[in-house]
């Protein structure tokens, strides 16, 4: 009916057209379509869908077009749910038609035809008909379940993962996004998601363990898969097997052994265990030494014309071999064979010998006793102007070359004037070499224990003597001096800090560490503090020396001239144990080290100290306020901050210590304010081990979060050294934020077939409180495991210490619980327990003569820029200048903060380029001004 409505309507349109002249004419004014034209559709029908219950709406838009009706389903759509519109294109003066229709949901469900729903515009003009694309429309929608979940999986490093995905069904299709943690994953070299809605890792990495979810959307909804778990795991690897061990006895059958870790890589997030053992035995069989004896005498032989008889004897009875002792005594034998009544030239031998021989025999005997006294004069006096040019370095001039030598004992000789801070290479120098090598040996902890061992180890050195007294002893062997090697104990400061006492009772001066016993120490009282004391002392001169604390990044250097002449001072540092690690309740300061106290109090000091403090702030970044605080009547002032600038003390603050220079004996510490939650300071993170005594098949895990410093670790030292805790695993730093949360501590991935551990323990908890402003004694946790088994001797498991929203740090532990080897703990390195006072040159890297030199030239006001503040510069001390302008020698200070700065370094590079550059500049400078070579050689002597 619709239909043929609309056909009559058109044919009448059409009849009316051409039949009324005036209209005809109007059609032609307005703008008749070109020759041949039809409309043309500027806008189509596009395919649809129905969310829901709203329906869609279908456009076309077409030109010239005198009307334009939708057909859908092969039936014309009634004029009445047709909206048009129509306007003229400027452009062309065209008629431009636009119809809109609505498509329902009831209509499209009501639609049971072959195919979908569809629809198309026709459009009419003068000229004809024409018709628009089909445009479907279909109900959207799209279903719960997934056709298939990715499904976890476990695969090796590198291997590859493949998690299948089928998204429900749904018009329009879905599209696939996947997340990884919560979050989108996009494709990369080894990350594919494109294929069929599949995830491929082509080679899985550590990073890709996460889990993994489908996400299936379209204009509908979105729905997510069930989650997959993927855990990319490490089986262990056996690393290189060590060096065989030295045979276990000195002589005869014993065994050695060597050992290998699964650390190759380490077995990570479930990964298999290396299979086989870590330790290899096997055994050695070393020749004994057998020693020398002598055999039977042989016969005396006949008795000869000088009235002597002999006799021998082998060393045979049995031969020595493999290293033995050889035969002491003599092979030889002689004896008068006649008791004195053997003639001699018809003379019996007692009344052959005139009285003139006997006074001659006198005088010779004198004349041997006068040479030997002159001789003893004589070399009591070269030894003693050896010595002194041993003390003094004889160097001439300041010479870059002879700092990167290592300031061995030399004197260079030159016949003309040159550049005071550089010598010719050109040069060939008069060298006078004495090579020393000193090897420091230091012994701590003396209370109720001998000095050393076993006798034997101080048997090459019998004529060794003790000249003082000292708790920390301290010797140094010079082979190839001729003078007798020292043992120089110190005795205590009689002058001590708020009420501290000597703890120790001395040995009279004269005593022989051959008469030694296990009492030369005796306590006055007894001690047992519950934490250790750490302190040292020495008396200086006027020369200085250096005072160290071993084993805690503290020292303290006492510059050359700092002390009067004919002048000494009994100095001490000690370390003091802070009741809280907060400065005061009302302010937020914490302390960065421990708080250090140098003295005696009266010391009078011409130039600063410059003292050593190892700290525990991670300064890269600015997010403290770090000061130098001093204790003044039990309330900490402040001495200055070390951003500031400052003419009363000086602060080099380093990334793991701040060097001060100071003039005023005192308590002093580092303390630090944060600004912002991103301040840090470093933990240093330990696990220790030990069998449980009270059960054979116990063992005992103590992990151990202290500040990084050397002597907050110490302390865990002793107490592990002392309890025979074994290092299990290199300690590690932490970065430790300011943000208020707290420090967890767990185990993970112990075997769980092989140990056990009590429930509830694998995860113990700091509270922040606890980690940051903690009164400096070391945190610990303690896990207490048991084995299944004595069978089971390997134990393998993580240790994790994380801050809540902060770093975390893994310890892998891989132990033996049945070899509990001692002292396989290495708490220090050599270099950090052994001299703890050097006085004299023996104290400075830079001999006096030199730093006199380098001093006297560039304290000097200089036109050229040759001054103090260059050497600063070319030294990268180029701050807080007004302090050194302060000071009487400027240069010297300079020099005693460098000497600080490189108290643990052997070479003088630093020092000696800077000069090298310095004399560049000095160089460059004169030739610019035309100068000759003469001239310059003259300059630089009138510098120097």
């Amino acid at each position: 009916v619709h239909s043929g409505i609309i056909s009559r309507s058109f044919c009448n349109l059409n009849h009316n057209i051409y039949s009324r002249p005036e209209l005809h004419s109007f059609l032609h004014r307005v703008g008749p379509s070109p020759s041949g034209t039809l409309p043309h559709f500027l806008e189509e029908p596009v395919d649809a869908y129905i969310v829901k219950s709203n329906p869609i709406k279908l456009r076309c838009q077409a030109r010239p077009a005198l009307q334009i009706f939708f057909k859908c389903n092969g039936e014309w759509v009634h004029q009445s749910q047709h909206s048009s519109q129509e306007h003229t294109d400027l452009g062309t003066g065209l008629k431009i038609r636009e119809v809109m229709i609505n498509v329902s949901r009831q209509q499209v469900e009501d639609f049971h035809g072959p195919e979908d729903y569809w629809c198309l515009c026709v459009a009419w003009s003068h000229l004809g008909t024409s018709k628009s694309r089909k445009a479907t429309v279909r109900i959207a929608y799209l279903r719960k379940n997934f056709e298939q979940d990715p499904q976890g999986t476990e695969v090796p490093l590198n291997g590859m993962i493949v998690l299948h995905c089928r998204p429900p069904e749904g018009v329009p299709v879905a599209e696939v996004e996947w997340l990884k943690n919560e979050e989108p994953l996009s494709s990369d070299g080894v990350i594919d998601t494109r294929g069929d809605h599949n995830l491929i890792i082509s080679e899985a990495r550590l990073s890709d363990s996460g889990n993994y979810t489908c996400v299936a959307s379209n204009i509908v909804a979105k729905r997510r898969s069930a989650t997959a778990t993927v855990v990319v795991y490490v089986n262990g690897g056996w690393s290189s097997w060590t060096d065989w061990s030295p045979c276990n006895v000195r002589c005869g059958r014993g065994v050695q052994k060597r050992s290998r870790t699964c650390t190759n890589p380490a077995p990570l997030n479930g990964g298999a265990f290396c299979e086989g053992m870590s330790v290899q035995k096997s055994t050695c069989n070393t020749l004994c030494p057998v020693d020398g004896s002598w055999g039977e005498w042989s016969m005396w032989t006949v008795c000869s014309s000088d009235c002597e008889r002999q006799r021998s004897r082998e060393c045979t009875a049995p031969e020595p071999k493999h290293g033995g002792r050889l035969c002491d005594g003599v092979a030889l034998a002689t004896d008068n064979c006649t008791g004195g009544l053997c003639t001699q030239n018809r003379k019996l031998l007692h009344d052959a010998k005139p009285q003139g021989v006997e006074n001659s025999s006198d005088v010779a005997l004198y004349s041997g006793l006068a040479a030997g006294v002159v001789t003893v004069v004589l070399l009591i006096i070269a030894v003693t102007l050896y010595r002194r040019s041993q003390s003094e370095y004889g160097v001439d001039v300041i010479d870059s070359s002879a700092l990167t030598g290592g300031f061995q004992s030399f004197s260079f000789k030159t016949s003309r004037q040159a550049n005071p801070l550089l010598i010719n290479s050109s040069m060939q120098p008069d060298l006078t070499v004495s090579r020393t090598y000193t090897s420091p040996m230091c012994f701590q902890d003396s209370i109720d224990k001998e000095l050393m061992a076993e006798r034997s180890l101080l048997d090459p050195l019998p004529d060794l003597k003790v000249k003082g007294q000292k708790t920390e002893l301290c010797f140094i062997v010079s082979p190839g001096v001729e003078e007798r090697a020292e043992y120089h104990v110190m005795s205590h400061p009689q002058t001590f800090p708020r009420g501290l006492a000597p703890d120790y009772r001395g040995v009279s001066v004269g005593t022989t560490l051959g008469r030694r016993s296990k009492n030369l120490f005796t306590p006055q009282v007894s001690l047992t503090p519950s934490r250790p004391v750490h302190k040292a002392t020495a008396v200086f001169g006027h020369a200085g020396g250096r005072l160290v604390v071993p084993n805690t990044g503290i020292s303290l250097l006492v510059p050359h001239g700092a002390i009067a002449e004919d002048t000494t001072w009994e100095m001490y540092m000690i370390i003091n144990q802070q009741d809280s690690s907060t400065v005061s309740k009302d302010e937020p300061e914490i302390f960065l080290s421990p708080a250090v106290t140098y003295g005696p109090p009266g010391l009078d000091l011409s130039c600063p100290i410059a003292m050593t403090i190892a700290h525990c702030a991670e300064v890269a970044a600015d997010n403290w306020t770090i000061r130098l605080k001093r204790q003044m009547q039990d309330k900490w002032e402040e001495v200055m901050s070390v951003d500031e600038e400052s003419t009363s003390c000086y602060c080099l603050l380093e990334a793991q210590r701040c060097h001060v220079l100071l003039e005023h004996p005192g308590r002093y510490a580092l303390v630090g304010e944060p600004l912002n939650q991103d301040a840090a300071k470093r933990l240093r993170l330990a696990v220790f081990g030990s069998a449980d005594t009270s059960n054979s098949l116990g063992f005992t895990l103590r992990v151990y979060c202290v500040d990084d410093t050397p002597h907050a670790f110490q302390e865990v030292a002793v107490g592990e050294r002392s309890r025979g805790g074994r290092l299990l695993e290199e300690p590690k730093m932490m970065l430790f934020r300011g943000n208020t949360f707290s420090l967890q501590v767990s185990i993970q991935d112990i075997p769980q077939l092989l140990w056990s551990i009590k429930p509830f323990t694998t995860c113990q908890e700091f509270s922040f409180s606890q980690v940051w402003a903690s009164d400096q004694r070391p945190l610990q946790c303690a896990f207490s495991l048991e084995r299944y088994s004595h069978s089971s001797s390997q134990l393998s498991c993580k240790i994790s210490v994380r801050q809540v929203k902060g770093e975390e740090q893994i310890l892998q532990v891989y132990t033996s619980v049945v070899e509990n080897e001692k002292g396989v703990v290495p708490f220090f390195t050599q270099s950090d327990c052994t001299i703890t006072s050097q006085t004299g040159s023996r104290a400075f890297k830079i001999p006096l003569s030199i730093r006199q030199r380098i001093s006297a030239t560039f304290d000097m006001s200089n036109a050229k820029g040759k001054d103090w503040q260059l050497l600063a510069q070319k030294l990268r001390i180029d701050r807080n200048l007004c302090y050194f302008a302060c000071q009487e020698s400027p240069s010297s200070v300079i020099l005693s903060l460098w000497e600080a700065q490189h108290q643990d370094s052997g070479d003088l590079d630093s020092l000696a380029s800077a000069l090298e550059e310095i004399s560049k500049i000095q160089s460059s400078g004169i030739t610019s001004l035309g100068c000759s070579r003469e001239e310059q050689d003259s300059e630089f002597a009138k510098l120097g």
